[in-house]
């Protein structure tokens, strides 16, 4: 079996260029590749199209590459609770293309399974359909919407092995593994990396041919966008 393990974040993003295309798993601040992204901030690359379901807040997650001007243009599916990327977008400085969260998963899922191109009924008669191909199947209009072409996706488990197979944990799951079966070169950092043959084949979500690096995270600080709790009675 095909050992997958790099010993961390700067060997897993070999390869990284200016100008490239890239998945982050995610949604909001849960189940973002931290290391990975901390990577790329430090790597200073630049002119990136970064596909994420949003960009975190001003000062964790993406927001730290659009507080570098890293980021070429955003494919997400809302603003969320980041000012610097709204402010951007609405300035005209970042390339933003906002689409439907069901249209953007399954683009993801349509890119892993190699499917080139589906219809959605999804922003028919809005500006998301706006110079798209259209077709009424069963007396309603639907509009053609693409896979995507990632260069690297980065995703983050809660457990893997060194074949690269994983396990997530509760809404962590999100984007991650549709992301994780798109990359032409996927990594994946873990909170807990074993030896082949430990994890329980019946808990594993991504197998690991769709894996092509890995490695064992550090300092998670799995930050909560908006905290909120029971008051005391």
């Amino acid at each position: 079996m095909i050992n997958k393990v790099v010993n961390n974040a700067q060997e897993a993003l070999q390869g990284v260029e200016d100008g490239m295309t890239f998945m982050l798993g995610g949604f909001g601040l849960c189940g973002i590749p931290e290391n990975c992204i901390s990577e790329l901030v430090k790597l200073d690359v630049s002119n990136l199209t970064c596909i994420s379901n949003n960009a975190g807040v001003d000062d964790f997650g993406l927001g730290l590459l659009l507080q570098k001007r890293q980021i070429k243009k955003m494919i997400s599916s809302y603003v969320g609770e980041n000012d610097e990327f709204e402010r951007q977008m609405l300035s005209g400085e970042l390339d933003v293309e906002l689409i439907p969260q069901g249209t953007l998963a399954e683009r993801c899922r349509a890119t892993g399974a190699g499917i080139p191109a589906f219809y959605t009924p999804a922003g028919y008669g809005t500006e998301v359909a706006e110079g798209k191909e259209t077709r009424e199947f069963n007396g309603k209009m639907h509009i053609l919407e693409h896979a995507f072409d990632p260069e690297f996706a980065f995703v983050k488990a809660w457990k893997g092995d060194t074949a690269g197979n994983l396990i997530f944990k509760g809404t962590a799951r999100n984007f991650n593994p549709m992301m994780a079966m798109a990359g032409k070169i996927t990594v994946a950092e873990v909170e807990e990396l074993v030896e082949a043959g430990e994890l329980d084949p019946n808990q594993i979500h991504i197998p690991g041919i769709f894996v092509q690096r890995i490695f064992q995270g550090k300092d998670y600080e799995k930050r909560i966008e908006q905290r909120t709790v029971t008051p005391k009675s």
